[in-house]
């Protein structure tokens, strides 16, 4: 996805309202414009109102088969004028990954809603930013759609954090990455979750691919069998359950514990060597300068990666076809790299599509 298409308003798909009455009971009230009853259900089920717990989420986010799903749920006070109402979720459902942008905006519709009681005032302020890319209210705030761009989203997370948690075991990850690999991810603060899981995609940012994240997914039949209709992804559970589930992972994050798990399935394919080593060093000791930011750190991962693919041209080739280019085995056979270097290689170009059918 292009970091331009961010300030596009037209990446909006839909706005949809989920009420929670005074009787406890959690309707989806209204939307705009129509949505699907599996998509309806979902969200239903992302939005915090339908939990036992009563534990409020003030925003989550997620993908569901390429559209992606925010959701602002707020109380409501007693000054309002949504008397039968104790708390309200609005969703908003688009094209794009932009927290930040979504969260923005949503926070703008609540306020309305809380005010107006009513979701016309609503509907003209997602039309306006769908056509002009900007609504304003004195008092409920201004929003400008191209005040977003897509390249700050996906610098938002941190990768120090990160590296400061796992440290030379980072390199896994970004391996995993690399190999275009299935990460799970669980925590049981969803918050914790999304934090994580919206940062790894930048290890491989040579790729700027973030339709591989999948930041709040349940174990639910739909949701699984979407997830796995995925080459490779990074996705996020708060039910432990998950870790039990070997078949939906290559690599089992515990963020709870501090523990990644390399399933048995993919050592062959993730055995480490020499040249991990030294990614990893290098990750390490970005990510510990005082000196660099995030985004500096992202930039020497990016340009070893890059290294790692100048090494893999000399034995790449013209495909029969003159399409694309592939890899010849025998040649980075006679090369003689240690054995994982060797193997990490062959599978990097099978992730990169380079092999010969």
């Amino acid at each position: 996805m292009a970091a331009t298409e961010a300030s596009d308003p037209l990446l909006m798909l839909g706005v949809g309202l989920i009420e929670k009455d005074t009787n406890g009971e959690v309707l989806w009230v209204w939307c705009y414009p129509s949505t699907t009853a599996t998509l309806r259900n979902l969200l239903l089920r992302k939005c915090c109102l339908t939990e036992e717990n009563k534990l409020l989420h003030p925003f989550v986010f997620g993908q569901y088969r390429r559209t992606w799903f925010y959701i602002t749920t707020v109380e409501v006070p007693d000054s309002s004028v949504l008397k039968k109402v104790t708390h309200f979720s609005i969703v908003l459902t688009a094209k794009d990954f932009n927290p930040e942008k979504y969260a923005a905006f949503t926070r703008i519709l609540c306020r309305m809603y809380l005010k107006h009681g009513s979701p016309v005032k609503m509907m003209e302020s997602y039309i306006a930013v769908l056509t002009k890319g900007i609504c304003q209210s004195e008092e409920n705030g201004s929003f400008l759609s191209k005040d977003f761009d897509a390249r700050k989203a996906y610098l938002a997370g941190s990768i120090k954090d990160i590296v400061s948690q796992f440290g030379m075991e980072t390199v896994i990850l970004h391996t995993a990455l690399m190999l275009k690999k299935r990460i799970v991810i669980y925590h049981p603060k969803i918050e914790a979750v999304q934090e994580f899981t919206r940062t790894l995609p930048a290890l491989v940012w040579h790729r700027q691919d973030w339709t591989i994240l999948h930041s709040y997914v349940h174990l639910d039949a739909d949701e699984l069998e979407a997830l796995q209709m995925c080459p490779g992804y990074v996705a996020g559970f708060v039910d432990s359950e998950v870790s039990n589930r070997s078949d939906l992972y290559d690599v089992f994050v515990n963020l709870a514990d501090g523990e990644i798990t390399i399933a048995p399935l993919a050592k062959e394919a993730m055995t480490m060597g020499k040249l991990h080593k030294e990614i990893g060093q290098l990750i390490v000791q970005s990510a510990e300068d005082p000196e660099k930011s995030d985004s500096q750190v992202i930039q020497d991962i990016s340009l070893k990666t890059k290294e790692i693919f100048t090494n893999l041209a000399p034995f790449s080739e013209v495909s029969d076809d003159g399409e694309k280019r592939v890899l010849n085995y025998e040649a980075l056979k006679q090369r003689r790299f240690p054995p994982a270097t060797e193997n990490f290689l062959y599978h990097l170009a099978a992730a990169e599509q380079m092999l010969k059918i």
